[in-house]
């Protein structure tokens, strides 16, 4: 089994940024792909950005694409998502998700495809 844990959120103005860290334990997930999802109150949860595990390749949404970057630290079982000029559309609970994958290429935007989530952190962006 995987853990995740998410941290970083908070409450900011537009045009500021945040960055936000998922510490895995459990297992090390140097072999698994990592994405971010988040939800917004009366949405449905949407796909943010996904990394495969060996970081060689990634993959964002087109509203956060320019702005937002992922990386990882697979020495410290970290994800992180970097969220630059963040805008109010962005305010939601954002999730990090993992799921085992060797694959160098392939990335799912798809909540279902991944098995190990976290409880998230709440990112509000004033404007």
């Amino acid at each position: 089994q995987v853990q995740l844990v998410e941290s970083g959120g908070g409450l900011v103005q537009a045009g500021a940024s945040l960055r936000l860290s998922c510490a895995a334990s459990g297992r090390t997930v140097s072999s698994y792909a990592m994405g971010w999802f988040r939800q917004a109150p009366g949405k449905e949860r949407e796909f943010v950005a996904a990394m495969t595990w060996s970081g060689g390749r990634t993959y964002f949404a087109d509203s956060v694409k320019g702005r937002f970057t992922i990386s990882r630290d697979n020495a410290k079982n970290t994800v992180y998502l970097q969220m630059n000029s963040l805008i109010p559309e962005d305010t939601a609970v954002y999730y990090c998700a993992a799921t085992r994958s060797a694959s160098s290429w392939h990335l799912s935007a798809v909540p279902g495809s991944y098995p190990y989530w976290g409880q998230g952190t709440q990112v509000t962006v004033s404007s």
